[in-house]
């Protein structure tokens, strides 16, 4: 589980240092929060002899019935980051099984 959630939160962390709004110390403190909600999440809900089972629930999914995720809130809150300055597309949506992550 750690491998994956790293993967994800590298991904993300590149990916909100594009829009250049996030401070550093602020952003690394972001990817370690994000990093135990997320463990803390998917506790229970891993099961690598069936990696389809529980997968909606370990998806991440920010749309336009989705406005936010709440574990990105939850890392958000937790670093002093606002929502809004993670500049991350109006759609996006991260499955989180184990050994594979993919994204659309």
């Amino acid at each position: 589980m750690k491998s994956e959630i790293a993967a994800v939160v590298s991904f993300l962390k590149r990916l909100v240092k594009l829009k250049n709004k996030v401070e550093v110390e602020k952003m690394d403190l972001f990817a370690e929060r994000l990093t135990v909600a997320l463990q803390e999440k998917f506790e229970g809900h891993w099961v690598p002899e069936k990696p389809g089972k529980g997968q909606a629930y370990r998806c991440i999914r920010v749309n336009a019935f989705h406005k936010y995720d709440p574990e990105l809130l939850r890392a958000c809150r937790e670093s002093g980051v606002h929502y809004g300055d993670l500049g991350l597309p109006w759609e996006i949506t991260l499955w989180v099984d184990p050994g594979e992550v993919c994204g659309r």
